[in-house]
């Protein structure tokens, strides 16, 4: 018979339930992870993973309309969404393989189904058949996630009206689309799309794009968009949407308070996400949940409820699978009396994957300086980085800012070349509590996209060299 006790269930396979799973069984624990579709919940099925398969297809055909600068003389060069679309799946599922490996491997246990509480210490899962097994575990875990909000006047349908689901599948760059929001997401969307020859449309409520990026980064980031010929409405409000034969008539009020009716071929909705706290028995175990749906978990991701946590989006905080993954790992470590510390929620990094690139730690210079910091800002130009010459890629900028008092680095704003991996050197240095100079003493190699890192530090400190 199958084991149906273990010391820890896991309800959710994505970046915070596989993880947690893997790490709890490399620390002796008998462990099971129940996930009703495939594992790797959104991230690796339906969002991170494909989406940036799809933007580094979008970036090569972005290439290829400049490939004589390189000695690349193409004729008659088409772009296709189809194959890019079909290779994102095949990666998918690469991926998805990779982590039932992983399972085997450190012998967790996959349940398949739909797992919720059902009393102390107890899962029950509900098969694709209708039929229903019940588990017990010493601890069990939450990490179920998120998914697509709709809004009351733009109702996803997949069809008409995509969420980044909807997006995701498509095979056929349409004529136009329209993006109601614009933070990582619609920019992200918006990037592939136009690549593709898409013409897009972009509508935001705040007052500018990526609106938690520092206002710089938003600035550049919309003359960048605007320059490669999308719309871009900001302090706009969506009306409504009426679905026709062959596309959607959408109306807006612009930031000047007049109406504009627009039409398009398709809608994208990326205004955010809504916890899956649903449907999980959640009410009868008397799990406390917030006024959004979120589980309310302490510091080291437990409820209010003895022997049962929640981490990831399903958590509140930063709805980002890299914040999924760490809480997974404080989480388990703290149940097996390891003692992981627990999340820097102020230390976590934000990333934007379209072109240019966009990422940031900590505070934006909007924010230092509404928290009474005195502060001085550098800000280094792409275009004094050699490699970032050599590669054609200039646009952008690092933005650092420090703390007058004891140069510590309160916050870090990279637009540009490889913005998302060269983030972590701020939120390293910034987790060793490293000065400004620290960062700048450590030696970047020669010559590298990192020097960028460490021209910021100097430019904070007012002298940088290359600019």
């Amino acid at each position: 018979m199958a084991d149906t006790n273990f010391d820890l269930i896991i309800i959710g396979s994505g970046p915070g339930g596989y993880v947690a799973a893997i790490r709890a069984a490399q620390l002796g624990m008998n462990v099971a992870c129940v996930e009703s579709t495939d594992l790797g919940g959104v991230c690796l099925n339906i969002g991170c993973i494909p989406t940036k398969a799809m933007l580094s297809s979008a970036l090569l055909a972005n290439e290829m309309k400049h490939a004589e600068e390189h000695g690349i003389f193409a004729t008659d060069v088409t772009f296709d969404l189809a194959p890019a679309q079909e290779r994102s799946r095949r990666v998918v599922k690469q991926m998805t393989n990779g982590i039932a490996h992983l399972f085997k491997k450190n012998k967790v246990t996959h349940i398949q189904g739909f797992g919720r509480l059902a009393g102390a210490g107890k899962v029950e899962v509900q098969a694709s058949d209708g039929s229903s097994s019940t588990y017990a575990a010493s601890h069990v875990i939450i990490a179920t996630g998120s998914r697509p909000r709709d809004l009351p006047v733009l109702k996803i349908d997949e069809d008409r009206i995509w969420s980044s689901t909807g997006a995701l599948m498509q095979t056929k760059a349409p004529d136009s689309l329209f993006i109601v929001g614009a933070g990582a997401i619609g920019m992200e969307f918006a990037d592939v799309y136009e690549s593709y020859g898409t013409k897009v449309t972009i509508v935001e409520a705040l007052d500018r794009i990526l609106p938690l990026e520092d206002a710089e980064v938003s600035k550049f980031m919309e003359r960048t968009y605007k320059k490669r010929g999308m719309a871009i409405h900001t302090g706009a409000r969506f009306q409504k949407a009426e679905v026709k034969k062959n596309g959607v008539k959408v109306t807006f009020t612009d930031s000047k308070g007049e109406a504009q009716t627009l039409d398009v071929d398709y809608v994208l909705s990326a205004v955010g996400r809504v916890p899956n706290s649903e449907n999980l028995g959640l009410d009868k175990a008397g799990v406390k949940v917030d006024e959004r749906g979120f589980i309310v978990v302490d510091d080291h991701l437990r409820t209010n409820v003895p022997g049962v946590y929640a981490i990831g989006d399903v958590a509140g905080h930063q709805l980002l699978a890299h914040k999924a993954s760490h809480e997974g790992i404080v989480c388990v470590e703290h149940i097996a009396g390891q003692g992981h510390g627990t999340v820097d929620y102020g230390n976590v990094p934000n990333c934007t994957y379209c072109h240019p690139e966009v990422a940031s730690v900590g505070l934006t210079e909007e924010q230092a300086r509404a928290a009474g910091h005195d502060i001085d800002v550098g800000k280094f130009p792409w275009v004094g980085i050699g490699r970032a010459v050599a590669a054609g890629h200039t646009d952008g900028f690092i933005k650092v800012i420090r703390d007058r008092k004891y140069s510590e680095i309160l916050g870090a704003h990279i637009v540009g070349p490889h913005a998302t991996e060269l983030i972590a050197e701020f939120v390293v240095g910034r987790h060793l509590e490293s000065t400004v100079e620290e960062l700048e003493k450590a030696m970047h190699p020669h010559p590298t996209l990192s020097e960028g890192v460490a021209e910021g530090a100097l430019a904070a400190l007012g002298r940088a060299i290359h600019v």
